[in-house]
């Protein structure tokens, strides 16, 4: 598989501008891919986009909308603006607000960020699926399923947890269909609030593209260590 395009993209969860910034003052050599998630976006608003861009990082805007078709194509005309390099929303709004999203999402000279659509959190197990979301399927046929509508509104790729790319690549058939896959944690780590995960190498060999690591380098005692750690690990490099 070429894998010249995996890459590692740091899940930068802060609460604040200064926070956020100070932590990537550590990274004085390689500039990470960055993901800006509601919180920090909902406390800062577009500045900080601006501002970590400006630094010379690609930024995923993890906004996860879901909302109607047209709603949702007026935010994404909105977030077209921001320089960012992916965005998303949430697949279980169907292929039609997909497809608004993506409309909305194309500047007038036809490009835009990548956009891709969360299948299932990687907080989700089998029984919440079944037993609170009331979704019989099993989690890779349901996750298979929403890839498949993804691909058919457009979209460049699904976000699911490691355990799932395999499944979506199949779903999806040939061509670029990109997986980014948070629930990345170290052999040696903690899994936190997460349920299907996976460590680094073993999201590679599963088939993710992107992989979205969080506390295991933002909690790190040395992040760039971390950081390095991931992309060795996933990236082979």
């Amino acid at each position: 598989m070429d894998t010249t395009h995996r890459d590692v993209i740091i899940a930068c969860d802060f609460s604040s501008a200064a926070e956020t910034l100070a932590f990537l003052d550590k990274f004085t050599g390689r500039k990470p891919f960055v993901k800006i998630g509601m919180e920090l976006y909902y406390a800062e608003g577009p500045s900080i986009v601006r501002e970590i861009k400006r630094r010379g990082h690609r930024i995923f805007l993890d906004l996860k909308l879901h909302d109607i078709p047209n709603t949702v194509r007026k935010a994404m005309k909105v977030l077209s603006c921001l320089d960012v390099d992916m965005t998303n929303v949430h697949a279980a709004g169907g292929v039609q607000m997909m497809k608004a999203a993506l409309e909305g999402l194309t500047r007038p000279d036809g490009s835009r960020p990548m956009l891709i659509a969360v299948t299932q959190l990687t907080s989700t197990s089998p029984q919440v699926l079944h037993e609170e979301l009331l979704i019989p399927e099993t989690m890779e046929d349901t996750i298979a399923t929403y890839a498949r509508n993804a691909a058919a509104a457009g979209l460049d790729g699904v976000v699911c947890s490691p355990l799932e790319a395999a499944a979506v690549k199949a779903a999806v058939g040939a061509g670029a269909f990109f997986t980014v896959t948070p629930g990345i944690r170290f052999a040696d780590a903690a899994a936190d609030d997460q349920v299907r995960i996976a460590t680094p190498a073993n999201a590679a060999s599963l088939g993710s593209d992107f992989i979205v690591v969080g506390r295991p380098v933002t909690q790190a005692d040395d992040p760039v260590a971390a950081y390095e750690r991931c992309v060795n690990e996933f990236c082979g490099q």
